[in-house]
């Protein structure tokens, strides 16, 4: 009897295979066509690599697609650095892309992505130090070749759509060995000249070596230190350089250049037009303010022929009365005064009365301020009387003595002393000094 034999599903089969696949080829270069190109919008690529006899899948993930520095095209040939997979939902077998490069222009396509990496490094590629474009230039420079193509694209379209702004041309060659050097120093004439507030510098599509100029890492230094803003618009969209890494924008084509570096004279226009209207209609909400504010100043004034035929009112008055004052009888003035007299006489003071008055209370005055005297100086002499009895010197004329120690502490208690201590006497007249011969208490 057989063994009965493992049962594999279909997915353990084609991870096997792809294991076995990833196993047996290490990463190779292979050269190929490309076709069926399509770019996902997660940035991936999917494509297929094929040559006269045979055709295969390939994808590149956008992480490796990023650092290509150009989008291939249908029909382009290529090489590719490969590792072999599975796809195993599918069971296709596939190649995962790491690395392409132009077919016959590997060593370019290494040397643009070594000075790519080194300029980054430095930081020539970061956002931060990119400038903004004028919004409203009146003058922009365009560095290219007289006979070239992107010249006459630039011109068309900003004649077209800014015919109001100028436009100065650097010419320089776009193509050859000493394209680079030539297209270096149409930049620093520019810079040095600082007649233009932006810069394109713009070229017709190519193959890799038709733009290998603009791969120039002195251009690229000289875009960077440049303080006009520069617009890169260099060959076609899928084309990537390295000016259009370290330019302030990259344009995909000149025409996009010219149309980025400034605004359209319909849109300038349209813009002036709608400020416009939005200016007539604040003018006449504030012509309305002000008329309001005129009319209520007007209702609160009064007419100087109104002041006037007031003031003319209140004068008439006056005379009126001065006329009437001036006509009044003598005999009633005189009544008037007499009246006023005889109030004034009734409302005097009586001042013979209160003079007699005032002498009365003088005398009193003085004779309370006498007795007042008397009282308190028999009050001093009983108090003084009461003092001198009390005076200790009074004591010490009748024979009494103070005694007191070394210290001057007196002495109330023989029994306090010692044989031989020192003692002052004070006696009435004069004093002593004395020393203890016996002490003895109270017998």
């Amino acid at each position: 009897m057989q063994p009965e034999q493992e049962v594999w599903t279909v997915t353990q089969l084609n991870r096997r295979v792809g294991e076995l696949l990833q196993g047996a080829f290490a990463r190779v270069w292979i050269s190929g066509e490309i076709s069926n190109f399509t770019q996902a919008a997660s940035g991936h690529w999917y494509f297929s690599i094929k040559d006269e006899g045979a055709m295969v899948r390939a994808v590149m993930f956008r992480g490796r697609a990023q650092a290509v520095g150009f989008v291939p095209k249908v029909g382009e040939k290529c090489e590719f650095r490969v590792s072999v997979t599975l796809y195993e939902p599918r069971g296709d077998y596939q190649v995962q892309v790491e690395a392409l490069r132009r077919a016959g222009r590997g060593d370019l396509h290494q040397a643009f992505l070594a000075l790519k990496e080194k300029l980054s490094a430095e930081g020539l590629f970061a956002q931060e130090r990119k400038r903004s474009l004028p919004a409203m230039p009146r003058k922009v420079g365009v560095v290219t070749s007289l006979a070239a193509a992107a010249l006459r694209d630039v011109l068309s379209a900003l004649a077209r759509r800014a015919p109001h702004v100028q436009v100065i041309i650097y010419p320089a060659p776009v193509q050859g060995p000493a394209a680079a050097g030539q297209l270096c120093q149409a930049l620093r004439d520019a810079i040095a000249r600082a007649e233009v507030e932006t810069l394109l510098l713009v070229r017709g599509g190519g193959s890799l070596e038709d733009l290998w100029s603009f791969n120039d890492e002195a251009l690229a230094r000289v875009i960077a230190a440049s303080p006009i803003p520069v617009v890169s618009g260099v060959g076609h969209e899928t084309d990537f350089t390295i000016a259009d890494f370290v330019a302030d924008v990259r344009a995909p084509t000149p025409t996009a250049a010219a149309e980025l570096c400034c605004r359209s004279r319909a849109a300038c226009l349209e813009q002036l037009s709608g400020t416009t209207r939005a200016l007539v209609v604040r003018q006449a909400r504030l012509l309305e303010l002000a008329s309001l504010r005129l009319d209520r100043t007007v209702a609160s004034l009064v007419s100087p022929q109104q002041r006037l035929r007031q003031q003319a009112e209140k004068l008439q008055g006056l005379c009126n009365r001065m006329a009437r004052a001036a006509t009044q009888p003598q005999a009633v003035r005189v009544a008037r005064l007499n009246a006023a007299t005889s109030r004034l006489a009734r409302n005097l003071p009586a001042v013979d009365g209160m003079r007699a008055q005032l002498e009365r209370q003088h005398i009193a005055l003085a004779a309370s301020m006498r007795r007042l005297l008397d009282q308190r100086g028999h009050r001093v002499a009983a108090v003084t009387q009461t003092l001198r009895a009390l005076d200790p010197r009074n004591i010490l004329d009748r024979g009494y003595a103070i005694v007191r120690t070394q210290d001057g502490i007196i002495v109330k208690n023989a029994l306090d002393l010692k044989i031989g201590d020192p003692l002052g006497i004070e006696l009435g007249k004069g004093g002593l000094q004395v020393r203890v011969l016996q002490a003895h208490g109270l017998l």
